[in-house]
């Protein structure tokens, strides 16, 4: 059975999907198969692979309406080993569509179980903010994958999020950990964003991750050119940011998080770029 990772911070702007697309994408690089779940109404997951979501049949939202088994909305990408299951603006009134149902919650959890022995993982690019779609997700999840900008509002709404996770543990999914706290965003030259990887690193230890995604020009580029930043340039410091981080996610899920992050996730860089969402 795969193990499901949901990505997820209600913050915005946080490199969510960028994570979400660059993880699955470097999880499938390294041959393990990966489903990656576009979870958020704007898609960007789905484009960020380069298929259009006006386009698709069907989505995760025919799978949360009940009237897709998950099976049947999944699409192969050109990346070998990596499967999407792409999102559609419906998503939007989904929320609203699953009031009535019961066990709403545990919607996706049980879409995933028919399509989970298939992979080796699932990454889910939650929306940002802890509504119906979110709990969703956490409740499929055997672990939640925080991104952090290193930015000065970075830890504000973090309790939050830490909340939602303990409450989702006490009644829907008693086995959600938290897989790590990666810190995104990060510009070596600023003196604050150590700053914030220190506070991040005093309050959850071990639990951040030794990869650091810098900001990065081809990180930012890829998504407009519908591509994760590994097909886009291989060689740029985003591709070996997120292959970093796919190897220390591939040693946690071993039960080998004394592993020596790899060389590729040292700070250095190759210019400073723009946000990325």
């Amino acid at each position: 059975m795969g193990k499901v990772i949901a990505v997820a911070n209600q913050k915005g702007g946080v490199g969510k999907t960028t994570t979400a697309v660059n993880l699955a994408t470097s999880l499938a690089a390294v041959e393990h198969p990966t489903l990656l779940v576009d979870f958020d109404p704007q898609a960007n997951c789905t484009s960020g692979v380069g298929i259009d979501a006006r386009t698709v049949a069907s989505s995760t939202y025919e799978v949360l309406i009940g009237s897709q088994p998950l099976a049947d909305v999944v699409l192969s990408t050109e990346m070998p080993y990596l499967d999407l299951a792409p999102s559609h603006i419906n998503l939007v009134g989904a929320e609203i569509e699953m009031v009535d149902i019961p066990e709403r919650e545990r919607i996706l959890r049980r879409a995933l179980a028919e399509v989970q022995h298939r992979y080796d993982f699932v990454v889910i690019d939650c929306p940002p903010s802890l509504g119906l779609l979110t709990l969703n997700a956490l409740t499929a999840a055997s672990s939640v994958l925080i991104p952090v900008q290193a930015e000065y509002f970075a830890l504000e709404g973090l309790g939050q999020l830490l909340n939602t996770i303990k409450l989702v543990r006490q009644h829907l999914n008693p086995e959600l950990e938290i897989e790590g706290v990666l810190v995104t965003m990060f510009d070596v030259r600023l003196r604050l964003a150590n700053q914030v990887a220190g506070e991040l690193r005093k309050y959850f230890g071990d639990k951040v991750f030794q990869t650091i995604v810098q900001r990065n020009v081809r990180l930012s580029e890829a998504p407009s050119f519908g591509k994760p930043v590994l097909l886009y340039d291989a060689t740029s410091i985003g591709s070996r940011n997120y292959i970093a981080l796919a190897r220390e996610v591939i040693a946690r899920s071993m039960g080998r998080p004394d592993l020596p992050a790899p060389a590729t996730a040292s700070i250095g860089g190759d210019g400073a770029g723009h946000g990325h969402s």
